[in-house]
């Protein structure tokens, strides 16, 4: 398939079949998914990745692959998503393999989906949510130029935690890409 999103090094495009093993092994890691409610068996992965593909191509959304272009590694997901705690928001959410953590992969992804989000789908704005404690998602927030809006607590599964809720508005990003 051809990618969605294209960057300087990274490539974002739907799910293929060939993804499913990087995909269990992504949320097979306790440190990918350690603010994420835990890892996901094999079998829990490869219908998440089942159900991202579907509305994918249903509605545009998705946290889809980010394949380095260089080799063709598979270095984790972003993209854009509708949370059930805010379901009139769109959030722009990443997760990559730790081997490829402190690179700026996520935040030279996110800022290819925000781009994507802004220009093309016209959207008014994106939110990001991530546990108080998730001190690397804030810092992409922040690079992407999202400012914090609020804290909330949120509750999944039965378990509540604190997150912090980043905020940035198309107008606020139309006028960054100008200065």
């Amino acid at each position: 398939m051809s990618a969605l999103l294209d960057t300087p090094r990274l490539l974002i495009r739907p799910f293929e079949p060939g993804d499913l093993p990087d995909y269990q092994r992504l949320n097979a890691d306790p440190e990918v998914r350690r603010y994420l409610g835990g890892t996901l068996s094999a079998d829990a992965a490869r219908d998440e990745m089942e159900a991202i593909a579907r509305w994918h191509l249903k509605s545009g959304l998705g946290m889809l692959p980010i394949i380095r272009k260089s080799d063709g590694a598979f270095l984790g997901t972003c993209g854009l998503s509708v949370l059930d705690w805010y379901p009139d928001d769109t959030e722009i959410g990443w997760r990559l393999l730790p081997e490829h953590w402190g690179q700026g992969y996520a935040t030279e992804a996110a800022s290819a989906w925000v781009g994507h989000a802004f220009t093309i789908l016209r959207l008014m704005r994106l939110i990001s949510v991530a546990d108080v404690p998730n001190i690397r998602s804030h810092a992409v927030m922040r690079r992407l130029g999202m400012r914090l809006d609020h804290t909330a607590t949120l509750t999944d599964g039965g378990d509540s935690f604190e997150a912090h809720i980043h905020v940035l508005d198309a107008t606020d990003w139309h006028a960054q890409r100008k200065l």
